[in-house]
């Protein structure tokens, strides 16, 4: 448990969709923080005298904020530096707002300025510092944390202290480095802090922050109405990560990839951490340097943070690049040769394969007896190593087909099989021709959620004589190419099954306990949809 709290951004062009908004954000938020340069320019005193009429409700918890888009502080709209001035001192401000979100480089027109008029008006301030280019180092960011504090109140940390807020856009795991190690810095010299690591690469610090002491953090509303990137929503950080029941002795475990943004592993395993009572969260860590986020994250006697990691899901693209970093791995995943599974015990890192087993299970159950059964595997990834060596024990006929000839041949002369090169016509649309076969398996993120979406390794002409599909996509739930399977009468299965059977194996490999498979399935099934 933490002192933390979260605080809901809203942000909207009139002040009837605003309060709407600030409506439905109190049951979730600790701090609702209005984004006043979201509105229309003629908006914000309609807000003042709707804001009025249920101010009681919402003593203590209203912020500020009035962003320019210029001096790339992040804002909605250019503002000039007089309007800003003159949006401070209306006295509607300090009449119905508790807190003021002020950047550290404003001008305020001293010395009427932070230890004056501003500072008898508001109860609190946020004093906050955003960089949306280049990543700063540590350097950097020290110096800005140094000037921020020029800022703050004299008052050692109570209730009516100020808060710096610093927020950094990364592109990479490590980048998040610098901003983390402030946290350090606040609690030595009695600061209170906001540290945000913006993007999809820095969404753990938002989930993580309170177990280590932030101050706040920062929700959306909803998913898909983020008013900064990689923000999550409020009720996934209260009901998916519990966010506020977490400590600095809370176990880690993340997802790595390079794509970690669709992945539904988050609300599995949280589910199954909930379920069993434990103090523990599951994350998404985007990683496209693996060896530099296992120097300077994870290994013990190179790391730059304390987290306390205590295991990984393994995704595209490390699968394979992960073995060198392990002590231990399983004859499973040595057979393989992809690793999918990571599990730290006192330092050490032992690595497993549950893909395998996830992939065949709902497989048998589907299709029944695979012995003789001639298969299509395209792809020659990770995935795909682990789909082979499974079809294999099972003792059907394996063919890889795959764009990247040399790589199908490289995994079709560790496993004994046969390849084919996946052809497309001059308009990109697929040719080869899958009649001789009875299932088709796709291991390719063709038809993942994002760029791909529209995209299908294989049409419905393609199909005709199959006797079962299995797309390993499972987000969206329905899949182009189970779109086609559909047109072409033929039985498919999505990707949710196997993604649910590999991710059982995976919790028993964890915690030793058996998983709640109805509690996994439905939290993954209702994010789906």
């Amino acid at each position: 448990m933490n002192n933390g709290k979260i605080c809901v951004s809203v942000c909207a062009e009139t002040a009837d969709k605003l309060i709407e908004q600030i409506k439905r954000a109190s049951d979730l938020a600790d701090v609702i923080e209005i984004r006043f340069d979201c509105l229309k320019k003629v908006e914000p005193e309609k807000l003042w005298s709707r804001i009025k009429q249920f101010r009681k409700q919402f003593d203590g918890k209203l912020l500020a904020t009035f962003r320019p888009k210029n001096k790339g502080q992040g804002g909605n709209r250019e503002l000039s530096s007089e309007e800003r001035i003159e949006f401070w001192r209306d006295s509607a401000v300090d009449e119905f707002v508790d807190w003021a979100d002020i950047e550290f480089n404003f001008d305020f027109k001293r010395p009427k300025g932070h230890k004056g008029y501003l500072r008898a008006i508001f109860k609190r301030f946020i004093w906050s510092f955003h960089a949306f280019g280049a990543v700063p180092n540590d350097y950097n960011l020290n110096l800005i944390f140094t000037k921020l504090s020029d800022l703050t109140s004299d008052k050692q940390i109570n209730n009516d202290s100020d808060v710096l807020k610093m927020a950094i856009r990364t592109h990479d795991i490590t980048d998040t480095i610098p901003i983390w190690k402030l946290l350090g810095r606040a609690k030595s010299e009695n600061k209170q802090i906001i540290p945000i690591a913006m993007g999809e690469s820095g969404k753990w610090t938002r989930i993580l922050g309170l177990a280590h002491g932030a101050f706040m953090t920062y929700a959306s509303l909803d998913a898909g109405n983020e008013t900064a990137p990689g923000q999550v929503s409020a009720r996934d950080l209260r009901k998916v990560y519990r966010v506020q029941e977490l400590d600095e002795t809370t176990d880690i475990y993340g997802i790595l990839g390079n794509h970690t943004s669709v992945s539904l592993s988050p609300y599995i395993h949280n589910a199954a951490f909930q379920f069993h009572n434990l103090n523990a969260c599951f994350v998404p860590l985007q990683v496209h340097d693996l060896d530099e986020f296992m120097r300077r994250m994870v290994k013990p006697e190179s790391r730059e943070v304390d987290l306390n990691f205590r295991g990984f899901s393994v995704t595209i693209p490390h699968k394979q690049t992960i073995i060198k970093h392990l002590d231990y791995v399983d004859e499973t995943a040595r057979n393989i040769g992809a690793v999918n599974t990571v599990k730290i015990v006192d330092g050490k890192f032992y690595g497993y394969n549950t893909d395998a087993q996830g992939f065949i299970a709902p497989l048998q159950n589907s299709y029944g007896e695979l012995k003789g059964a001639n298969v299509a595997i395209l792809g020659a990834g990770g995935v795909a190593r682990a789909c082979v060596y499974g079809l294999k024990n099972a003792g059907a006929n394996v063919t890889i087909f795959a764009r990247d000839l040399a790589k199908a041949e490289s995994l079709a002369n560790d496993f004994q099989t046969s390849f084919q090169e996946l052809s497309k016509t001059k308009n990109k649309t697929p040719k080869t021709d899958f009649k001789d076969f009875d299932i088709l398996v796709n291991t390719t993120p063709l038809g993942m959620k994002g760029k791909t979406e529209t995209e299908t390794p294989a049409q419905a002409a393609q199909l005709k004589g199959l006797r079962l599909v299995y797309d390993l996509v499972y987000t969206p739930f329905q899949t182009r190419l189970m779109q086609e399977a559909d047109t072409a009468e033929i039985p498919k299965i999505g990707g949710f099954a196997m993604l649910i059977a590999q991710a059982i194996e995976q919790q028993k490999i964890w915690t030793g306990r058996a998983a709640p498979i109805k509690e996994m399935s439905q939290t993954a099934l209702e994010r789906l949809q």
